[in-house]
């Protein structure tokens, strides 16, 4: 698993994006869809033997549908825990560990990426 920056004292303070080179696509009733090509050469070989496709789509549960547009890079972790929070209440809980846990994830899988605030941009 990816180790986290050492500057950084909460992972709560880091401002998680989108990876500009994934695409997604968020339906009418906001459910969101992950598209992720199937690449190397592992990928390669079933795709050509036993017809796997190129691209896998990835659908998220509620909460992920909540949180992935939330996830701009401007909002802290912590930002989206409170709008969470707001949304879902106690069926968040335990709500920091969840959702860092959640963006851990997103990043260890190449979804995303994490950056400490810019302290230029006025943050919190």
């Amino acid at each position: 698993m990816k180790q986290h920056r050492k500057g950084s004292a909460n992972y709560l303070d880091l401002v998680p994006k989108h990876r500009s080179s994934l695409e997604f696509s968020i339906g009418e009733q906001g459910a969101v869809t992950l598209f992720q090509k199937n690449r190397g050469v592992f990928h390669f070989l079933a795709q050509k033997w036993f017809h796997k496709p190129q691209v896998s789509q990835i659908h998220l549960d509620e909460m992920g549908n909540f949180v992935w547009p939330l996830i701009d890079g401007k909002r802290t972790v912590y930002e989206i825990a409170e709008l969470v929070r707001g949304e879902f209440g106690e069926k968040a809980e335990p709500l920091y560990e969840r959702l860092v846990r959640y963006v851990q994830n997103l990043e260890n899988f190449g979804f995303v990426e994490v950056q400490e605030r810019n302290k230029d941009s006025g943050g919190q």
